[in-house]
């Protein structure tokens, strides 16, 4: 396999932590510059302390997405890095319970659609043009892209969209052999995953620990990923070696679903 080489320049959002942070280091290492952003500059910070020494390089770009002014930032840091990105990784999410029992909203439900769905096609509408033939797109989506859990509906609305965007902007960009894919995750070791079975167990009145072991009870083979665990099917998708692949939506679960 034949990872973004030496050169090659990306942007990998949510680069802070988790999965976009595996992803960010290991293209590093791979040889690629590589533009993490995020609301948070230290863990942004921590990310390029762990990439030193790579063949490639981390930069980053501090700012929340939802605000014009940070977009603006990073296409300026994109200019600046050689006018041309070879890939983008759209991983940065929020998620959040809103169920119809529940109290008001208030601005979750557009918060989070605006997050996981429209700031992802702004960077794709924003990008694409700096994309040479053979640009990679990927799309991190969730497994509740594929089926609903009760009390999620916008994050479920979010990611269900994202797959949907992911299949049309493909076919889109299909001339410019442009790929655009998905990556559909289950539970997953990270701060959101945690936070997520939290205010579950939450709602159920029943201990964090319980209600992960019943989760965990429902995935065929029985655990949580680790976000290291993404890294080589995103580095096959983003690869020159994935160039006859476009449009798919891979779950990445442990099996927690087949669609």
């Amino acid at each position: 396999m034949t990872p973004p080489a030496m050169g090659k320049v990306g942007i990998v959002t949510g680069g802070g932590s988790g999965i976009g942070r595996a992803i960010a280091i290991a293209l590093a290492r791979a040889g690629a510059k590589v533009l993490i952003c995020g609301r948070r500059a230290p863990s942004l910070e921590e990310t390029a302390r762990e990439a030193q020494g790579s063949r490639g390089s981390v930069e980053i770009v501090a700012g929340d997405l939802l605000q014009s002014s940070s977009l603006a930032a990073l296409e300026a840091k994109t200019r600046a890095a050689g006018a041309k990105l070879h890939f983008l990784v759209n991983n940065a999410g929020v998620s959040g319970m809103n169920p119809l029992d529940g109290p008001p909203p208030e601005d979750s439900w557009d918060r989070i659609l605006e997050t996981n769905l429209a700031v992802p096609y702004r960077l794709i509408r924003t990008f694409a043009p700096y994309m040479p033939e053979g640009g990679r797109i990927l799309n991190v989506s969730s497994v509740l892209g594929k089926f609903g859990v009760a009390g999620y509906s916008a994050y479920c609305a979010s990611k269900h969209g994202l797959i949907g965007m992911t299949r049309a902007l493909a076919l889109e960009l299909a001339p410019r052999k442009i790929t655009v894919n998905a990556i559909c995750p289950g539970w997953v070791e990270t701060d959101m995953a945690r936070s997520g079975m939290e205010n579950i167990a939450r709602r159920l009145g029943v201990p964090v620990e319980q209600f992960r072991r019943e989760a965990l009870s429902r995935v065929p083979l029985g655990r949580m990923l680790r976000s290291e665990e993404i890294v080589p099917l995103a580095l096959y998708l983003l690869s020159e070696e994935s160039e006859m692949m476009t449009g798919q939506a891979l779950n990445l679960c442990g099996g927690a679903t087949t669609a």
